[in-house]
């Protein structure tokens, strides 16, 4: 909890603003991870992944209703894709973050701590790893091309001699 405090300042003292993923899920550690100290009751944490996963897939979800998908909002500055191409990207994206709050349930209800624990620590983060190389092909495929570059400037130049 304190990691997350100490990031969410330096995000606000470097940037002067904190995105909004990091505020969410920063909220949810917070609000969970005082109710597990508090109470005792380590169930608390196990849910946080969870609604972190559900929030994100909402957030997503929301954004696709009302015809502005969030990650183009959020990446459209390092990716350059067609409209097709984001709503296909953050609609992957929000079932695989409904698929991880599945998971994460599976596993800290039929698991020990201990095995949770392990796989929140050492599953989770492979997985979205593996999830996001496996959009590659979706991406190159609705690249759009940058309308300030011909086609011909993407070719290499031929040496004049």
């Amino acid at each position: 909890m304190a990691a997350t405090l100490v990031a969410l300042g330096v995000a606000w003292w470097r940037y002067h603003k904190i995105p909004v993923m990091p505020l969410v899920s920063g909220a949810v550690v917070l609000v969970f991870g005082t109710l597990t100290l508090y109470l005792q009751d380590d169930t608390f944490i196990k849910l946080k992944p969870t609604i972190v996963y559900l929030t994100f897939a909402a957030f997503l979800g929301a954004g696709l209703l009302l015809r502005k998908p969030v990650l183009e909002l959020l990446l459209g500055s390092v990716f350059n894709l067609t409209e097709p191409g984001w709503r296909k990207l953050t609609l992957r994206w929000a079932l695989f973050f409904i698929a991880m709050a599945v998971l994460n349930e599976l596993v800290w209800r039929n698991a020990s701590t201990d095995a949770w624990v392990s796989f929140k620590a050492f599953g989770f983060l492979p997985l979205t790893f593996i999830f996001a190389m496996a959009q590659m092909p979706l991406m190159q495929r609705y690249s759009a091309i940058d309308e300030n570059k011909s086609a011909d400037s993407a070719l290499p130049k031929q040496d004049a001699r």
